[in-house]
């Protein structure tokens, strides 16, 4: 029997996106899964009903809880949403563990087998399925361009009758993918561009993209391609030469995030208000608090002539293009594990194995065990 894939709307409020876009829901069928769709879920993304083919489409979400096997979200299931799902439902997508443990504990409770497509292990043959990678990629485009929009002046150098008009100096810290595509898009945008990251082996990427690295003496290297937290001693070093180059600059971009932990604070107040007037800085780590001690999380402020913007969830305002990007990461995901329409997971495979969060009443991520059961005894 067929398996019934179900996608419901997104209710998050400013979610944008949709899990499943027409030509991947294509993609689907051929691999002999039936779709129920919910009315209206791909209109905030700009995916009529009409463009999905060979989908049934249904009035609510209650009707594609009732029905599907399988449940594609964007953002993680509420409580509510849980609750309305088959017992022994699959549903898959980004969970956030740290920052909804109670809904792991319904999930654990309601025997659903969860995906977390945020714990895909960050290994060669899973890139096509790194969410947090291709979500990032959005986010760094669209930070480049709210920085130029935010900015008090051109970002290229323009020669006019009215004088020459120098490039913007602009700062990007951090250079996993969406720094380095926003020092790709700055770039593109005609600014000099600077980058800076605490693992050195970042140094060659940013360079190759045009951009001065800038080189504090600091190393961070972490485990699965993310930062490691820096020491006391680290961060006074990092930030007396790192420092200077935020002074100096027309506008940052800063995008250190460490998942489940809070962004670490890199660009203090007392250096906010050393920067030029019409400075501006956009912070993309404000879900985590802001790499700004200024930043308030969401919003667009002004401090002491300098512009601080923190947005939550970038990539939702290119909901089109990280939608389809999203969408091709699950069927990546899943598509080893459907067989003749049927799913059939092999929790052997590292990649599967590693990305589950719940399963058979259990919890099966260590930390998010922990999080809601506490430590081993």
């Amino acid at each position: 029997m067929s398996i019934r894939l179900g996608v419901p709307k997104e209710i998050e409020a400013g979610e944008r996106r949709v899990a499943l876009v027409p030509a991947i829901a294509d993609r689907f069928v051929k691999l002999g899964v039936e779709i129920i769709m919910q009315r209206g879920a791909g209109v905030s993304s700009h995916y009529p009903d009409d463009a999905y083919q060979n989908v049934t489409l249904v009035d609510d979400a209650a009707a594609v809880y009732q029905q599907a096997d399988l449940v594609l979200k964007v953002q993680p299931p509420n409580a509510s949403e849980i609750e309305q799902m088959k017992d022994g439902a699959v549903v898959v997508g980004m969970m956030q563990p740290h920052r909804y443990p109670e809904r792991v504990a319904k999930l654990r409770d309601h025997r659903i087998l969860a995906f977390a497509m945020e714990l895909v292990p960050r290994i060669s043959r899973a890139q096509s399925m790194d969410v947090l990678s291709s979500q990032a990629a959005v986010a760094g485009y669209k930070a480049a361009l709210l920085a130029a929009n935010h900015a008090s002046g051109f970002f290229p150098m323009l020669t006019t009758a009215a004088g020459t008009i120098r490039p913007a100096k602009v700062l990007v810290i951090g250079a996993g993918v969406a720094g380095l595509q926003a020092i790709a898009t700055v770039k593109r945008l005609g600014a000099m561009v600077e980058g800076y990251d605490v693992r050195s082996a970042t140094r060659e990427q940013v360079e190759s993209l045009g951009a001065k690295f800038v080189d504090t003496g600091v190393s961070a290297e972490g485990e699965g391609g993310y930062a490691r937290e820096l020491t006391d001693e680290e961060k006074a070093k990092q930030q007396e030469v790192l420092e200077t180059h935020i002074i100096a600059a027309d506008a940052v971009i800063t995008t250190a995030a460490i998942p489940g932990r809070p962004s670490p604070k890199i660009i203090r107040k007392t250096i906010v208000e050393q920067m030029k007037p019409g400075a501006v800085v956009i912070d993309l780590a404000a879900e985590g608090g802001g790499n700004c001690e200024v930043t308030e999380p969401g919003k667009l402020i002004e401090h002491k002539g300098v512009v601080i913007y923190g947005p939550l969830n970038v990539p939702s305002e290119l909901p089109i293009h990280a939608s389809e990007m999203y969408s091709r990461n699950l069927l990546n995901f899943l598509t080893p594990m459907i067989v003749e329409g049927e799913f059939r997971p092999d929790f052997d495979d590292e990649v599967i194995a590693d990305s589950t969060l719940t399963r058979e009443g259990e919890i099966k991520h260590a930390p998010s065990r922990e999080l809601v059961e506490g430590p081993a005894s």
